[in-house]
């Protein structure tokens, strides 16, 4: 059976920092209509920043 990938989209989580540096997920839509935004660690800045959900 295939995966259903209209539910589960692949987003791309990009540095607010301005590095460029991005991460790469899924969420659900269903239940995380709005656009994705983690706290995570960005290597090239050495330090956690917000990663927000790019189109």
């Amino acid at each position: 059976m295939a995966k259903r990938t209209d539910v589960r989209p692949v987003v791309t989580l990009r540095s607010t920092a301005g590095t460029g540096f991005s991460y790469v997920t899924t969420k659900n839509r269903r239940t995380q209509p709005d656009r994705l935004v983690l706290r995570k660690f960005d290597p090239i800045a050495r330090e956690h920043v917000d990663f927000r959900e790019t189109r």
